[in-house]
């Protein structure tokens, strides 16, 4: 955990007179987003809406979780979207700089494994028969190597590329360890290359984020996944993320805040403010999973309170609650 404060010197005691959300905001603001192209969606549709009540401009680049996390420890930018937590690099990075950064969990996503519309032959697969596919040095190239009953079609891999968080929740829990995984897919930081990939490769295989999924349902095929080899094979589903039975592919998404842009800059406290409280709405408005209520009531609190820091200790992890998160950043 890294707070990067003192309790006797949070940013909340230094800025008791910080603007309200309501107040009216400088035409001439500019808001500066960047990072993960699975949040890309949700940040954009935040950024649209609030553009329509503030003149204010809100720019949003997808240049990844790691991209993006480059250009906010160096203090390019006011918000980072992530698709994991910051990792122990990008810590030390951000406190290098000087940049304090509040971590907001805002939705949770499920990693999808699709398979070209015409491919009739897989039904499920498991965690490990994604491992065989995906570890590093991994040799199988067929489709009939995964599982003998599967025809002889070469295997065609997609999948974002080494600077995507979804990368990095994949590798880890797949393969056991961030990053881990073999070289030899062809990969992009733009889900909808690796949507275009699949759709004209009949052996072709990728995963991305549910809602590039929900876009292109006509031209790919979700595959249910099965945690361990003879267990249930579960779809990616609103329901099937919250009730916690996809796993270990479910996860929560991020926003991470410039600490001191939050306290003194009332178009980015505005901008945040308003992406909390429309979050349940427009976060389902673009095919991701809403944080149930009272995990969104507990995310706004600890805005409000404005506290640095991570409750992650620089690595992802499965299954962890949003509140518990939250309560251990202290």
């Amino acid at each position: 955990m890294n707070t990067m404060l003192t309790k006797s010197m949070t940013i909340a005691a230094l800025v008791a007179a910080t603007f309200s959300s309501t107040h009216a905001l400088a035409a001439d603001k500019i808001i500066k987003i960047d990072g993960s192209s699975t949040v890309y969606p949700i940040t954009e549709a935040m950024a649209e809406e609030f553009q329509k009540i503030q003149k204010v401009k809100v720019t949003v680049g997808e240049s990844g979780t790691g991209g993006g996390f480059k250009k906010f420890c160096r203090g390019e930018t006011d918000i980072s979207d992530a698709s994991r937590p910051i990792s122990q690099k990008e810590m030390d990075a951000c406190k290098e700089a000087g940049i304090q950064y509040i971590e907001l969990p805002i939705a949770f996503d499920a990693l999808t494994v699709v398979v070209n519309s015409k491919n009739d032959w897989v039904k499920s697969l498991s965690v490990d028969d994604l491992k065989k596919m995906w570890q590093p040095k991994s040799g199988v190239k067929n489709w009939k190597q995964v599982n003998a009953a599967y025809p002889d079609k070469a295997l065609a891999l997609y999948g974002p590329g080494t600077a995507s968080g979804t990368f990095d929740y994949f590798t880890e829990a797949v393969n056991g360890k961030a990053k881990a995984s073999r070289t030899d897919y062809t990969p992009s930081e733009d889900d909808n290359v690796l949507v275009q990939g699949v759709s004209g490769n009949v052996g072709g295989l990728a995963y991305f984020g549910m809602a590039y999924y929900e876009e292109n349902k006509d031209k790919l095929r979700a595959i249910p996944i099965s945690a361990k080899v003879g267990g249930p094979a579960i779809l990616p589903s609103a329901e099937t993320v919250r009730d916690g039975s996809y796993q270990p592919l479910a996860r929560p998404i991020f926003i991470y805040v410039n600490a001191t842009a939050a306290a003194f800059k009332p178009e980015v406290k505005a901008f945040v403010n308003f992406y909390l409280e429309n979050a349940p709405k427009l976060v389902a408005e673009v095919k991701y999973v809403p944080l149930p209520t009272e995990d969104y009531d507990a995310v706004k609190a600890h805005f409000k309170a404005l506290k640095p820091g991570t409750g992650f200790g620089g690595k992802n992890e499965v299954g962890i609650k949003v509140k518990d998160l939250i309560n251990r950043i202290k």
